[in-house]
């Protein structure tokens, strides 16, 4: 069975960003029949992000490998995604996510940010080898409790670029 997993580099756990990226891995796994696979929670790992070797972060990168389609989601920083998910992605491999399809989706608070998860998110994740095939997110913060709609509207428009990886 094919699978969708979230993988959130927000550094407080149950953040908006995580909801909002399980938000999106259920529209996909509705309309496609996937499994969700349990959310990769950076906060989670941080302690163990910069140290070498880690079987807690060699865990977390063999479920983003594992998975057919990841959210990659941050909250914006300073017109970017954070440290911490750079850290985690720094632990990949020049083309490691090759088999991957990867949705970028950058909570922001600003319409400023708009354009930051097309221009510093989704580029990592090319560099990563991850196909990259949809519009990325950039999911205003302050509509949290909107995003079923938002999501679902966004899903109707993309999922048909997504359906060959699930």
């Amino acid at each position: 069975m094919a699978s969708v997993v979230a993988l959130v580099g927000n550094p407080q756990p149950g953040s908006r960003t995580r909801r909002i990226a399980e938000s999106v891995a259920a529209a996909l796994a509705e309309r496609s029949g996937a499994g969700v696979a349990d959310t990769v929670e950076l906060a989670d790992i941080a302690d163990e992000l910069f140290r070498h070797p880690s079987a807690v972060v060699d865990a977390a990168r063999d479920r983003v490998l594992a998975a057919d389609v990841v959210i990659v989601a941050s909250p914006t920083y300073k017109a970017t995604y954070t440290g911490l998910l750079k850290a985690f992605l720094d632990r990949f491999d020049a083309g490691a996510l090759h088999a991957v399809a990867a949705v970028p989706l950058l909570t922001i608070g600003s319409p400023a940010h708009a354009l930051a998860v097309e221009v510093s998110l989704r580029p990592l994740l090319v560099e990563l080898g991850a196909s990259v095939p949809t519009r990325g997110i950039a999911f205003p913060a302050s509509q949290v409790d909107q995003r079923d709609e938002i999501v679902a509207a966004w899903a109707d428009a993309e999922w048909p670029r997504l359906r060959p990886f699930l």
